[in-house]
């Protein structure tokens, strides 16, 4: 099984707008990660992303990109600040590629506590708005890092 988590992209400020949609740089941030994995023929089966506009908007632009066979989909518990204790159990369970669009701290603690079991070790991936981090979940069960891309690397080799 492999699992793409995806911070959401660069977002506005709470003053600004207090949903907090992408900006201008987050859409063509993501826009071009989402392009990107398309051409390397990355392939999922689920979206799944949190209530926020930002994850909604993050989710949908690469729902469009890379067509889940099983579409995108809201899940509760993908706050922030949510617990991630409930999550290697839900995403063990899946035989699939599926890829989370979330929000910092959740996805590192996801990370750590798929990677080690513990939830609250220092954060072991940096995540960057609109970047996106492969995991694997191996036939002994245990998860390992494949790879990480930001925008930023992706913006020196393709345009939007």
């Amino acid at each position: 099984m492999k699992l793409y988590l995806v911070q959401h992209g660069e977002a506005q400020p709470e003053e600004v707008d207090p949903k907090r949609p992408l900006t201008e740089k987050g859409k063509t941030d993501v826009s071009r990660m989402a392009k990107f994995l398309k051409e390397a023929e990355v392939k999922v089966d689920t979206i799944w992303h949190s209530s926020k506009t930002r994850a909604i908007q993050t989710a949908q632009i690469f729902g469009e990109a890379l067509l889940p066979k099983e579409g995108i989909m809201e899940k509760p518990g993908l706050a922030p600040n949510d617990p991630v204790d409930q999550w290697p159990k839900e995403v063990t369970g899946k035989e699939q590629k599926l890829m989370i669009v979330g929000h910092l701290p959740f996805l590192q603690k996801l990370t750590s506590m798929l990677l080690t079991g513990a939830p609250e070790t220092r954060p072991l991936v940096d995540f960057h708005p609109g970047g996106v981090v492969c995991l694997e979940r191996k036939e002994s069960g245990e998860w390992r890092l494949i790879w990480a891309i930001t925008p930023d690397l992706i913006a020196q080799f393709h345009s939007p």
